[in-house]
């Protein structure tokens, strides 16, 4: 029925109760439309504000004097037109937005990929059962001989941990550049919208537009505790109809100031631009960069809406109202040399509408900046769920929209270093160098994992892989060079902020890897726990105790303790385990796997909670409920395969160690032999009703019922859990096997008797004779990140009346 794997805990693919929740069917064209129509609000809010600094970064160097060449105006915008089709148009639209992870964007969606489809994870802990996972696998992938290059490739990525671990390091050094996007896009946009304010009104000095962009940049990081579902309403026709401004204003342009721009279509003004102008036209790439920031956006926010969405929104309406802007800012420049550059978009702006049109520019601003700034809120989420971030409070801010989440400490994080930006440069040319840098760095951090997903995810050769990285990642790294030249001129601050958070990243990485290899290689062994009998040579008290751990193998070696030092221990032992896996969601029914440790009569289990990088561990506030009538359906299906095997198979298989299976909550309830009875009634209630049971001499369960019941009435944020009675079924007992009731009935009577839980915390020093990088990285970083990290006890929603927490030190 099962296989059986000792060390790896194979399970079976459980296919009762599966959804298309996954893999909806295709859209009508109607729910289409409204879908891209509604992504226009949230993923190209930042796209769509690029227009405001993309002339005044290009010309604000020496390319300034060249203002007055018709030539040389109609050049840049050949290359910003060039530039747009071949990148966010060709590179994302066409090809990247094809990349999902299961509906999922972003350079951790690409790493993910990667790791399931080739050994490239650093972290110890996956094991085989994960692979049967129904999306673990790109749909339609099916392992293949690999040439002899790509073998060696793929040999090489796998053997060296030094190449595994460049990897991971860049793929933090891209999410750490898209994080730094968060502070760039709000202090960019809100000063360069409100900088116009200064075309029309001469007593408005820039003191009093940084200050005024300040107050708003205050105002949007503290209405992000309400959440994107209800201000978002507003975004979509703010951005739809900024673009269609944008285009009309460019028709405009054109029209009056000079028609012959359309020329500038041609590459040929690009091959002439370049000749005309030298290392001043290659320098000045540091401003057409600026035409694609808010492209990585668009990948990054795919979870939110679907592919052909954001495809349909971005030909439909981005493309052609961005193409017209540019053209009409050019046919302007054209005519108009002696214009002040700083303020070349509100300076062709017609008088008549210009308010109008600075109003809605500024709500545009902060509708591009409200987007990236939830893009860092989910990346920094994913990052903790694989290991590579210290904990931190996630809050859903929308009870429908799954991805739409707040993280206060993130947010006002964000917030000072985003004003510090602002106060400390004044100047958007700086801010623009610094933009520009983290908008390249990404762009080639996603050409370089775009290349390996081609080659080991799509299975399309190395040939095509080449291809894609040779024409893609040659115009981004041209482009990345003029970037660096702007280096001393404010590009300087997104590597700074990239390299402390690496830095953060990396190490909160590597300790959490170093103690879970120390668990691994000093846990309990089975030789010595089946010595100790089913007693464990200690008091089994009644009662369950949960004993949490990262080791999804084996007993993990804080028991030991509890064994050697503790005189008494509970009658049912569950060994708990919440992992990640490298996938975006885990569906419900596949979640859980269950399995025993020991024969029978020892009453322990192992049950591993398995979540995606965009789930929350420790949502679930029915756990104890359920985690019964899982191991009771674990029970049922062990012992009904032990009859079909027959008696030498069940003797045979009683000491067989790692078996697990996938156990969803069954929807037939009857079929574990338990029932249920209804919850309690208001628990202010019978908390008075459980204290006097107390008071006159009730048992253990009262009192601890009771006080439970008294701290969630006095605790508000606590979630309540559901008291729950479970009974064995009298009709369907007198057919159960003998052996099969014996364990139902201590299972319920142990629930009945309470549940304690147990955390087993692994502290990690280096040693006296490690070097001083080391002693720096463990004895000082990781332990402050780990000290001033939310603890995972309240990470997994562990009611504290119940929670023992034990700590072990190991040194690395």
């Amino acid at each position: 029925m099962w296989p059986t794997d000792p060390e790896n805990g194979l399970s079976p693919k459980n296919t009762v109760g599966i959804d298309d929740v996954y893999n909806p069917p295709p859209l009508h064209w109607t729910s289409l439309l409204v879908l891209a129509y509604q992504s226009c609000g949230v993923v190209y809010g930042d796209l769509s504000t690029s227009p405001l600094y993309v002339y005044k970064g290009t010309f604000n160097g020496s390319l300034n004097r060249f203002l007055g060449e018709e030539d040389v105006v109609f050049g840049v915008f050949s290359v910003v037109f060039w530039t747009i089709t071949l990148i966010p148009l060709l590179k994302y639209v066409f090809i990247v937005l094809s990349a999902d992870d299961n509906g999922e964007g972003g350079t951790f969606a690409l790493y993910s990929l990667l790791v399931r489809h080739a050994k490239f994870s650093l972290m110890p802990n996956q094991q085989a059962a994960d692979e049967e996972l129904s999306s673990y696998y790109r749909p339609g992938y099916a392992a293949t001989e690999d040439a002899p290059i790509l073998r060696a490739l793929r040999g090489f990525l796998e053997r060296h941990r030094k190449s595994r671990t460049c990897l991971l390091v860049t793929v933090l050094f891209g999410a750490s550049l898209v994080i730094g996007d968060g502070v760039l896009t709000p202090a960019m946009s809100v000063l360069s919208s409100f900088s116009g304010l200064q075309v029309h009104s001469s007593s408005l000095t820039h003191s009093e537009v940084v200050l005024l962009s300040c107050i708003v940049l205050v105002c949007l990081f503290t209405l992000q505790h309400w959440g994107t579902r209800r201000v978002a309403f507003l975004f979509a026709p703010v951005v739809v109809l900024w673009l269609l401004l944008l285009a009309a204003l460019g028709v405009y342009n054109i029209v009056v100031w000079n028609p012959r721009v359309l020329r500038a279509l041609s590459p040929h003004y690009v091959v002439s631009f370049f000749r005309h102008t030298g290392k001043d036209g290659w320098i000045s790439l540091g401003g057409v960069l600026l035409s694609m920031t808010g492209t990585e956006a668009m990948y990054a926010d795919l979870g939110h809406f679907t592919a052909a969405s954001i495809r349909v929104a971005f030909v439909g309406l981005i493309y052609p109202c961005l193409v017209l802007q540019y053209m009409g800012q050019a046919a302007f420049l054209s005519k108009s040399p002696d214009c002040n550059i700083h303020f070349i978009f509100f300076e062709s702006i017609p008088r008549p509408v210009f308010w109008p049109v600075l109003v809605i520019a500024t709500l545009a601003a902060i509708v591009g900046s409200q987007a990236v700034i939830s893009a860092t809120f989910s990346i920094v989420r994913q990052c903790t769920a694989l290991g590579c971030f210290p904990r931190v409070k996630i809050v859903h801010t929308s009870n429908r929209i799954h991805g739409q989440i707040y993280s206060p400490e993130i947010n006002w994080i964000l917030m000072l270093v985003c004003l510090g930006v602002t106060v400390g440069f004044r100047d958007t040319d700086l801010i623009g160098n610094a933009y520009g840098m983290a908008c390249a760095g990404v762009m080639v951090v996603t050409t370089l994992l775009m290349a390996l997903v081609m080659v080991f995810v799509w299975q399309q050769g190395i040939l095509v892989a080449a291809m894609f990285l040779l024409a893609f990642g040659s115009v981004e790294s041209v482009y990345l060079s003029a970037a660096i030249m702007k280096v001393p001129q404010g590009g300087w601050l997104p590597l700074a902020l990239s390299i402390v958070v690496v830095a953060v990243m990396y190490i909160w990485h590597y300790g959490t890897r170093r103690r879970h290899l120390f668990d691994v290689q000093n846990k309990v062994s089975l030789k010595w726990l089946h010595a100790l009998g089913p007693s464990l040579g200690i008091v089994r008290v009644p009662g369950i105790g949960l004993i949490y751990s990262e080791l999804a193998t084996g007993v993990p070696a804080i028991f030991s303790h509890f064994v050697t030092n503790l005189p008494a221990f509970h009658q049912v032992l569950v060994f708990v385990c919440v992992k990640a896996v490298p996938i975006p969601h885990v569906r419900c029914y596949e979640r859980h796997l269950i399995g025993r440790i020991g024969p029978r009569e020892f009453r322990m289990y192992r049950c591993v909670v398995r979540h995606g990088y965009k789930d929350v561990p420790g949502d679930d506030n029915d756990f104890e409920n359920d985690l019964v009538v899982r191991i009771a359906e674990f029970v049922h299906m062990e012992a009904a395969e032990q009859a079909a095997a027959g008696d030498a198979a069940r003797a045979s298989d009683a000491s067989v160690e790692g078996r697990m299976a996938v156990v969803s909550r069954p929807f037939d309830l009857s079929r574990t032999g338990l029932l249920m009875r209804a919850p309690l009634p208001n628990p202010e209630d019978t908390a008075v009703v459980r204290a006097a049971a107390a008071a006159s001499g009730g048992g253990k369960e009262e009192t601890m019922q009771s006080l439970q019941a008294m701290y969630e009435s006095e605790s508000p944020g606590f979630a309540v859990r559901r008291r729950i009675r479970f009974e064995i079924d009298g009709a369907t007992s007198e057919s159960m096997d003998p052996a099969v009731k014996e364990e139902l009935s201590a299972l319920v009577e142990a629930k009945h008797a309470g549940v304690a839980y147990i955390m087993g915390h692994s502290y990690i020093k280096a040693r006296k004779s490690s070097s001083f990088v080391k002693k720096l990285a463990i004895d000082v970083a990781y332990t402050f990140l780990r000290k001033n990290c939310r603890g995972p006890a309240v990470a997994l929603n562990i009611p504290h009346i119940s929670l023992i927490e034990v700590g072990m030190i190991y040194y690395v």
